[in-house]
C-alpha cells in the first residue's frame, strides 16, 4: 500500500470517528437542542458530495472515510430532527 493511501486511510480515521462521540452522548441524552439543524444539513451534503467524488475517481480513503461519516452525521441529523427538546 503506497504511504500516501495509509495517510488518508488516517486522515479518514481521525475525522470519521470524531464524529462518534457526538452520536453516542445525543442518542444516550435524547436531546439534540444544542446541535445546529443548518451545519448538519450542509455538512451532510458535503460528505455526500465528497463520497461521490471518491466514487469518481475510486480512491478508496475517501470512500470509506466518507461513507462512515455520512452515516454517523445523518443518524445526528436524525436525532436533531426526531429528538424533541
Amino acid at each position: 500500500m503506497e504511504p500516501v493511501t495509509l495517510i488518508g486511510l488516517a486522515a479518514g480515521f481521525c475525522t470519521t470517528i470524531a464524529f462518534l462521540p457526538q452520536v453516542l452522548h445525543t442518542w444516550k441524552t435524547k436531546s439534540a437542542k444544542d446541535l445546529s439543524l443548518g451545519m448538519y444539513s450542509i455538512f451532510c451534503t458535503g460528505v455526500v458530495l465528497w463520497l461521490v467524488y471518491g466514487i469518481v475517481v475510486k480512491d478508496i480513503p475517501l470512500i470509506l472515510a466518507n461513507g462512515i461519516t455520512m452515516v454517523l452525521a445523518l443518524i445526528i441529523l436524525y436525532f436533531k430532527l426526531t429528538f424533541k427538546d
